[in-house]
């Protein structure tokens, strides 16, 4: 079987290494790079995130990422998002806009729909919390038992909260499929779409069900 070739967007995102490590456990040849060439022919391309929407959005630009993401994705090559990586895929983010009332800051886009703090007595979710996949997921298959306890990792302030297959209206025939959690209220912790997913959690620090999560995507190079 050929070991599936996967490139780790580089462009100042922090926890790249161990995001590269947890790859490379579950049978991947992991690359850290922005190299264009590498990043086009790439059997999955790995968009970390770490820090503020808008800081990580404007290295995101320096490296000509958005570019490089839309070539990809309008070719059908998979894309996976981790944590701010997955929030940069909608419109908008309210993240240090509310107090100053400037505008929210721009996305990519992929997804309708604005990312905005979580509204808990406890901000940022930090720790373990259980996940609630749609019926057809490919990323959590295999995870779940009859009680449906599976938990992963999470460490953030703010969140997508409406379904983007919702948001699109009907007639898409491969509508996202939002995976949900609670953290004070419903938000999304993942979504499949495609050859887009992402992950509001940290898969490279989820343990087996993470390790696992990462096997099912290496699935879809």
């Amino acid at each position: 079987m050929r070991q599936p070739h996967v490139v780790v967007l580089s462009y100042g995102s922090g926890n790249v290494r161990s995001a590269m490590r947890a790859l490379e456990r579950v049978g991947a040849a992991a690359e850290l790079t922005a190299d264009p060439d590498a990043v086009a022919s790439a059997d999955g391309l790995v968009v970390p995130g770490v820090g503020a929407f808008a800081a990580v959005m404007e290295q995101l630009r320096a490296v000509d990422a958005p570019r490089l993401i839309d070539r990809r994705l309008a070719g059908g090559r998979p894309v996976l998002g981790i944590c701010v990586g997955m929030q940069v895929m909608f419109e908008t983010s309210t993240e240090h806009t509310e107090q100053s009332g400037t505008e929210a800051a721009r996305g990519l886009a992929q997804w309708p729909g604005t990312v905005s703090r979580l509204e808990a007595d406890v901000v940022p979710h930090m720790g373990w919390s259980q996940v609630r996949p749609p019926a057809d997921t490919v990323l959590f298959k295999g995870l779940f038992d009859s009680s449906g306890s599976e938990r992963f990792y999470f460490v953030h302030s703010y969140a997508a909260k409406t379904d983007p297959a919702v948001l699109l209206g009907p007639g898409r025939t491969r509508p996202p499929r939002a995976t949900w959690s609670t953290h004070g209220e419903d938000f999304i912790a993942a979504v499949e779409n495609g050859a887009l997913s992402a992950t509001q959690f940290h898969p490279e620090k989820s343990g087996d069900a993470g390790a696992q999560l990462l096997r099912n995507w290496l699935t879809t190079l």
